[in-house]
């Protein structure tokens, strides 16, 4: 079932011209150059290209792990571009989610405790936080985890359990660094499932950062990265989700990269 459309869409996120350049000044490589990416509330989008394209380079920027060198990012109308370490840290615990290829648990607290990790620093209230963890853990299929450590479940539930603690803060936006790393097929398409209902039943704005095609057909749109600047997009829109993964894999092809095998 399609999202049905707002009657007018909000900006999430708005980069203009970002640039990220490494080394000194006799040296200096220039990894991003000059992207502009517009995204709106409630889009899933995945970011593809080969190795070397700047994929990761720019989710760390846009995500606030890491400093552009030149540019504009507008998160929710906010300016981090402009913004000092301490507000920029307040800011990622607030308004950002993040699921990372390794979850990042915590091995001494259960997977409730780390999905309510933080709400706690937050220091939200117990009741929302309790309801909140309620339907995200129910949406997510986590929910008869919720005692159990990270060392008792499997990969694809300490996935989940990342998500779950992602989403928890209701963020504006979700960060993914290939979630499906590693994870085997069944699981990382039982992730990439949940993560596309949660994106369409609570309009949760993603970000996804893939080298993986199949991952990448559970999005609403893919941007295709090359040599630092956006190379083309695709648009799912009513396409299936067998038709989206195909053109994925031919701009893919044109590209370069890792071939999987069809869905």
């Amino acid at each position: 079932m399609m999202r049905k459309m707002k009657a007018q869409e909000t900006t999430a996120l708005h980069a203009q011209n970002v640039r990220k350049s490494f080394g000194t000044r006799s040296n200096v490589q220039q990894v991003l150059k000059g992207i502009d990416l517009r995204v709106e509330e409630g889009e899933f989008i995945g970011i593809m290209g080969p190795s070397g394209s700047g994929k990761t380079t720019l989710l760390n920027v846009l995500a606030t792990i890491d400093r552009a060198t030149e540019g504009t990012i507008l998160i929710g109308g906010s300016d981090i571009s402009k913004m000092r370490d301490a507000k920029m840290a307040a800011f990622r615990r607030s308004q950002l989610g993040f699921i990372f290829q390794d979850y990042n648990l915590l091995d001494t607290l259960t997977v409730k405790e780390n999905i309510l990790l933080p709400v706690t620093l937050g220091k939200r209230g117990n009741k929302k936080a309790e309801d909140e963890f309620q339907t995200i853990a129910d949406s997510l299929g986590i929910t008869e985890l919720a005692d159990k450590y990270p060392h008792e479940i499997s990969g694809g539930q300490k996935q989940r359990t990342a998500a779950a603690r992602a989403l928890i803060n209701q963020p504006s936006m979700v960060f993914a660094d290939e979630p499906t790393g590693a994870l085997d097929s069944k699981s990382a398409s039982s992730l990439l499932g949940n993560l596309a209902d949660v994106n369409e039943q609570r309009s949760v704005t993603i970000m996804m950062v893939t080298h993986d095609p199949l991952a990448s057909s559970y999005c609403s749109r893919v941007a295709f990265l090359k040599d630092g600047q956006i190379y083309s997009e695709l648009y799912k829109g009513a396409k299936t989700r067998q038709a989206f993964f195909q053109e994925i894999l031919n701009v893919q092809a044109v590209l370069g990269g890792d071939s999987v095998d069809a869905l």
